[in-house]
Order: structure tokens, then sequence, then C-alpha cells
């Protein structure tokens, strides 16, 4: 009898792990495949990444991590099915996901793709009129098992051709997480993560300033989409992006990104902030000094003396006094994000 297999899209959440489960004590063989992308908002603590390794170690199957950073920025350049409440192309983002994992099922032989996907728990990407378009546009129509929702779709080509029971499979629907929790009760799935992470592209915050970002730079370099995660950001008067870090971490992690063309000041005197200016120039020093004397402890100063200098380099390459930018002043200046 043929041993078939499946290449699992394994988030390392619980939906996911529940998938594999249930197709492993079916007999399938699985192969894990574990998508990242510099969108993600897990911790260092508990990615993404690090969920699915421990995830595929606890079910000792196979995991092939894959970046899908440059696929995700291709979808926001130009997304075929427009976007979610932020700059997130959740339907394209699952097309190329699935494109990927089609490919891989190939390569390795396998004979079907297995999701943790569940019916209306993403209002995007998982409803019937886009799970038909994400199969038929990556090519996996029919070819896609969803073992958590199975019954609230139509089968799927191993459902019909009995390479798996049908019957076995379950009819989950929704954003509550009480009838997975009891699943994995059931299955011995135990030391799953809560409910955590998910995508910069949704928050509204980030998606502004990535369209700013794309709009001045449509082929950005990997560090300054980095740099939008951290810190306040400001817009000078002249167009640059001023970025005031609020701590420690924040400044360490700007400076190791910042770029030759990017400006670093600080207060001379005063504990404060690292501030970068990104492609800066003459006329955004003197707004970006304000704000740098009103972020660090001269706040109350009517000057500041503040020094800067061109990133990758340690000597000073000017200073200048500046008086801390009040609220009004703030206001008239720059626009905060």
């Amino acid at each position: 009898m043929k041993k078939y297999k499946a290449i699992a899209l394994l988030s390392g959440g619980l939906d996911s792990r529940l998938a594999v489960k249930m197709m492993l004590d079916q007999g399938i063989e699985v192969e894990a495949v574990n998508f990242i992308t510099i969108f993600c908002t897990c911790t260092a603590k508990s990615s993404c990444k690090s969920e699915a390794r421990k995830a595929a170690a606890d079910f000792g199957i196979p995991l092939k991590v894959l970046n899908a950073t440059d696929e995700i920025l291709a979808a926001v350049r130009r997304p075929q099915h427009g976007f979610g409440r932020g700059l997130n192309p959740c339907l394209d983002c699952r097309i190329s996901m699935f494109r990927r994992a089609g490919r891989r099922m190939r390569e390795a032989g396998a004979d079907f793709i297995v999701t943790g996907e569940v019916w209306g728990e993403r209002p995007m990407s998982q409803r019937p009129d886009a799970i038909s378009t994400i199969e038929r546009e990556s090519g996996l129509e029919g070819l896609v098992v969803r073992p958590l929702s199975a019954h609230l779709l139509g089968p799927s080509l191993p459902e019909r051709k009995g390479w798996i029971d049908r019957g076995r499979l379950m009819a989950i629907s929704g954003r509550s997480r009480k009838p997975q929790m009891q699943l994995a009760a059931e299955l011995g799935v135990n030391d799953y993560p809560c409910p955590a992470g998910g995508c910069l592209l949704c928050d509204r915050n980030f998606a502004a300033r990535l369209r700013l970002l794309l709009a001045k730079n449509p082929e950005p370099r990997i560090a300054e989409i980095q740099a939008l995660k951290l810190g306040r950001l400001f817009i000078s008067s002249g167009g640059d992006k001023i970025i005031i870090p609020r701590n420690e971490d924040e400044t360490k992690r700007l400076e190791a990104l910042a770029q030759p063309s990017d400006i670093i000041m600080s207060a001379d005197g005063f504990m404060g902030p690292t501030t970068i200016i990104k492609d800066g120039n003459d006329g955004s020093i003197a707004e970006a000094a304000a704000l740098t004397a009103r972020y660090g402890q001269g706040r109350e100063e009517v000057s500041v003396t503040v020094s800067w200098r061109i990133a990758g380099t340690e000597e000073a390459s000017g200073s200048l006094t500046a008086s801390p930018a009040d609220g009004r002043r703030l206001a008239g200046m720059l626009e905060r994000l």
C-alpha cells in the first residue's frame, strides 16, 4: 500500500500543530515548511521560526525554513488582490507561500499540502472565495487539505481519493480557540504557544512609515525597512526621516542599521537619545537638533549644544546650538508617525 506524503505549512502555532498531528495519526508522512519575513512581529524569545522548529522536533518531522521577504515586498509594491486595513496584501502573500510550498511538494515527491487554516479565522484569506482564489492562482487546486475545517469546505483530492479519511477531519470555524484547545487535549498536543505575533503590514502606523519609504525609494535595503520598526519617527519639513530611539536597545539597533548617508547626532553634556537622520541634508539638521534637545535631559534648558557626525565615522562633523522643540513648534514643523 502506498504511503502518502504531505508538505505542511507549519507556523508553530496551535492550528498548524493540530493539522500536522492529524495527518501523522492517519499514517501520512509529513515534511514541514516555515515562512519568515522581516514583517513578523514575533519576539526574539518566541519567534515563529523557533516555535516551528520546536514543533517539528516534537513530531519528529523534517523542517525547511524559507525567507519570504522578497515575495512579500513585491506584493506590497504591486498587489493583485488589494490590501487589508494597513499595507497587508494577504491574498498575494498566501498565494506566494502556497506556490513555494507547491514547488517543495514537487521537489520532495509529496502528494499534497496541509495547513492549519480555519474557516473564518482570518477575514481576508480564510473565507471560501479567498481559499478558491489562493488554490487556483498557486496551481494547487484540490491539493490543499485543511483538517480543522474540512467539513465546511468541498473535499480535496486526497479526501476524494481516500488517501486520508475525511471522517476523521473537523468542522471548526471562527476565531475562538476553544475547539482547537479541546482537540489538542484529545490528541495529546501539549506545550503550544499562546496566540502572539502577527504581521507588521497590518499595523497602520508601520504601514504609513513603509509607504513613505517606498514613495522615496521603491527598492529599499532591508536595513532601511528594519529601521522603520524602531523609535519615534518624524518627517522634517524637507521630507527627511528623523528617528528618535526610545531606549538604549533601540539606539544600538539603529546605529547598527545606519547607512553611510545617514547623520547621527546627540546632545553635548546631557543624557538623551542618539538621533538618526535617514539620508539627511543640512536643512534637516536644525530640526533634528531641536528634537534631540526636546527628548533629552536638557529639555528644560533655553538651548543645548548638539553635535552630529556621518554614520560610519567617529569624529564629529559639526555642532550647533538648538532650543528644545516645544509642542506648538513641533506640530508646525514635523509630522509624527
